[in-house]
Order: structure tokens, then sequence, then C-alpha cells
């Protein structure tokens, strides 16, 4: 099965049109268009049932003590963890594209509605969830997809990793507000095939100069 799309390049920068965040010369960060990138997919494998979509950034700090703080870094030697961007399962077995901004086109405060999904899919929570929970004002749920938005202060390029999965069952077994590892648990097992695409973004304006004041840096 290969993966493909229009948004960006395998192991190249993401536009900040997909970007939950972009970078501001005066505040660091101001909010960008938050819109799911283009995805289409070939070479199916017979006995296909469902897809699965899940984008996750294997680059999170483990430990927040220097995230978006003035006069420090987080330094690149930091041990990482994941954060899920995007769990969508459920997806028609002969469905071959999902269209940019079709899932998720702006920022929702405190989260956009679920697990119900355009074209009878579910999508499962992100970690914004757990990032906003102590935030009065964007507090909630955030279910579907939320795209990148790495600390301005980190001296490490953030990867998101979007793998799309071919499973031999019609819906997965999980309920309620699910996650990701509660997906990757239930398609153990029922895995025919599996592409990735990964985008690189960065808020640092060291590491990502071309992104200050674009909405399409590439």
């Amino acid at each position: 099965m290969k993966l493909s799309s229009l948004s960006f390049s395998d192991n190249e920068s993401m536009p900040d049109r997909y970007a939950f965040g972009k970078i501001d010369t005066q505040s660091h960060v101001i909010l960008a268009d938050n819109f799911n990138p283009q995805f289409s997919w070939g070479e199916v494998p017979d006995g296909t049932r469902s897809f699965a979509l899940i984008c996750h950034d294997p680059d999170v700090p483990s430990k927040p003590d220097d995230v978006n703080q003035e006069g420090r870094t987080v330094p690149a030697s930091l041990p990482r963890v994941d954060f899920f961007h995007w769990v969508l399962i459920d997806l028609d077995p002969e469905l071959r594209e999902i269209e940019e901004g079709s899932f998720s086109n702006g920022i929702t405060p405190r989260g956009k509605g679920g697990p119900l999904a355009p074209n009878e899919a579910r999508q499962g929570i992100n970690d914004y969830t757990s990032w906003f929970a102590a935030d009065r004002d964007m507090s909630g749920d955030y279910f579907g997809y939320d795209g990148p938005c790495p600390p301005w202060n980190d001296e490490l390029l953030h990867r998101y990793v979007f793998t799309l999965y071919a499973l031999d069952v019609p819906k997965l077994d999980v309920h309620g507000n699910f996650n990701g590892n509660d997906v990757l648990k239930a398609m153990q097992g029922h895995i025919l095939a599996q592409d990735s695409l990964t985008g690189v973004y960065s808020l640092n304006p060291d590491l990502a100069p071309k992104q200050i004041g674009s909405t399409a840096a590439t």
C-alpha cells in the first residue's frame, strides 16, 4: 500500500496551513489555519474492510520545565514521548482520498466534537485534550485533527508521522473517548498493510526561518 499527499512531501516541512500554531515575530506563536492535510493511497491489499489513519509526534518533551519559557531552551538531548494529533478509524474500504480540510478547517476552543466523523467514520481524542486540561478557556475533549504546535524554544525539529492502516475488520473495537493507544491496541492482529508519510515542523525561528510570516512555507 502506498500513501501520498499533495500537502507536503515525505520528510519535508509541513506548511503552517496544517498547523495549530505558527511563528509570530512579536509573541512567538499565533494560531494557524489548522486544516487537515490531503492524502491519497493505492495498492490496497485484498480483504481490506476499513482503514485507520493516525498522526503522532514522537518528539514531544518528556518534561515541561523549559517549554515555552523565556531565556531557556528545550535541549535536543531531552528524552521524548509520543503526542497524538489525529486518530481516525472505520474509514470506508472503497475510500482512496481524504481531501484537505474535510475533517478540520480551523481551531475550535474546547475541541471539535466526536467520535462521529464525516462519511460514517469515527475519530478519537487527540492529546490536546490533556495538554489543555488545566486551561480554563481551552479545556475540553479534542476529537479529530489538530495540527502541530511544538514549543517555540525547542532545539529539536519535530516530526509528524501520518500512518495509514488497511484493516481486516469493518470497525475497531473501541468506544467512547478512545485515544491513539486504544486504537493501536485494538488493531493488533488486524493490520493487512500500512504506509507512512512524515512532515517536519518547528516554531523555533532558528530551525524554521522560512515559516516566519508565511502561511504556505515549504
